[in-house]
């Protein structure tokens, strides 16, 4: 599915709003991205060039692709042609905040929200005040002072505008386009994989309904009716996410939508709720069928919870993309065989399938996997490490593509 830069637009939002002014460049609208930087700043002489990056891995560990050398190559081109302040940001940089800064070469980085902390960095720099103090902000080769500091009050910055600050790249305008939307951001469920925690924290903290149904209606008056809530958890806490669905009812935007749904605590009036209001497929990551397996993880749910939910979303027509995470702490053949069983059984519109699991800094599968051998311990993990349980090498791609099969609805 292709991703629209919402990260970049919201900080674009609130650096135009303070009075700076910005520009924003798409690559994913660019044939020649080198050349499409080299124009821009030419055209438009910057004094802070800030960067996105929203992935360092394709997380594939039977076919990994590592994106920071484009990356590089983009902020080689920078420095090639203008003398500004090179900023990195972004989610996938927010996981990796010193290493990847110092692989890039880029001057300075900011870890976790931007909008605050990227405003504060350029008025500083405006009237030449010293950097030391600003949260979440790192040093080339240097470091960080403060941690990344938390924005609880999301209402006081605005969010991106359509035709301004987000826009459909020309390349994708006859592809199937869902407007990512975020209403939340944090998650405390806090699973031994996640790097959630690195990125948004473990506190939720919530844009006001009405403030969200505000925005999307200026969407929907620019041509968008498909969005994509890609908050980590749309049922949490579930008043909210009544709240915001009986909203979009009274609203009657006709608009359809699809959410990432953690299978715990969603009842039936949630259910009817979400497709009222105009839900029509959710992600739905039970990540497994073992009772075992959920609790390495630091799942709050259990099987029987999955099969629940899932049935609720069928009955009220909401189509259901379940994942599967193989291969981690304590898996074995028979847990291995005991999640496909489980998965097959729910009847689901699509299963996603991926073997091995990506190893993230600051999580408890990292902690694992250093207990186990498989990392060592002054490993920063910025190039892809998987954790994969010995017994299933070999054993559990080929399982996998024997099942998939005779199944066209499972990917991997």
């Amino acid at each position: 599915m292709p991703v629209l830069p919402l990260g970049l637009g919201c900080v674009a939002t609130s650096v135009q709003r303070a009075g700076y002014p910005v520009r924003v460049l798409n690559l994913q609208d660019q044939t020649e991205p080198l050349a499409a930087v080299q124009e821009i700043v030419e055209e438009f002489p910057p004094e802070v060039i800030g960067i996105s990056v929203r992935n360092i891995d394709d997380q594939n560990r039977e076919r990994p692709m590592f994106y920071l050398d484009s990356v590089k190559d983009i902020v080689s081109i920078c420095r090639n042609t203008t003398r500004a302040v090179i900023v990195l940001g972004g989610a996938g940089y927010s996981i990796f905040p010193q290493s990847a800064l110092d692989y890039l070469e880029a001057d300075l980085g900011i870890q976790g929200e931007g909008e605050a902390a990227f405003l504060e960095l350029l008025h500083r720099l405006r009237n030449k005040i010293g950097l030391s103090g600003i949260p979440g902000l790192h040093f080339f080769r240097h470091g960080i002072q403060n941690p990344p500091k938390r924005i609880d009050n999301l209402a006081a910055y605005p969010l991106p505008l359509p035709g301004t600050h987000i826009r459909i790249p020309a390349m994708l305008e006859e592809e199937e386009i869902w407007f990512p939307v975020q209403t939340r951001r944090g998650c405390p469920m806090d699973c031994n994989y996640c790097s959630t925690a690195s990125i948004e924290g473990r506190t939720i903290r919530k844009y006001p309904p009405e403030k969200v149904v505000e925005m999307i209606s200026r969407y929907v008056d620019a041509g968008f009716d498909r969005f994509f809530f890609v908050d980590n958890t749309f049922n949490f806490p579930p008043s909210y996410a009544k709240t915001l669905c009986d909203r979009l009812i009274s609203a009657d935007l006709k608009i359809i939508w699809r959410c990432i749904l953690y299978p715990w605590k969603v009842d039936e009036t949630l259910a009817e709720k979400m497709a009222l209001a105009g839900c029509r497929e959710v992600s739905f990551g039970f990540e497994s069928g073992s009772i075992k397996i959920l609790r390495n993880m630091n799942k709050k749910y259990g099987p029987d919870d999955v099969r629940k939910i899932s049935e609720r979303l069928k009955a009220v027509g909401i189509h259901r993309m379940g994942f599967l995470l193989l291969g981690g702490p304590g898996e074995s053949r028979e847990t291995v065989l005991e999640s496909l069983t489980f998965a097959d059984s729910l009847a689901l519109e699509v299963v996603k399938v991926t073997t091995g699991i990506r190893i993230y800094p600051h999580t408890l599968l990292a902690r694992t996997a250093l207990e186990a051998g498989l990392i060592e311990s002054d490993e920063d993990l910025l190039f892809p490490k998987f954790y994969m349980a010995k017994e299933l090498e070999g054993w559990l791609e080929q399982t996998v593509d024997a099942w998939m099969a005779g199944r066209p609805n499972w990917i991997k």
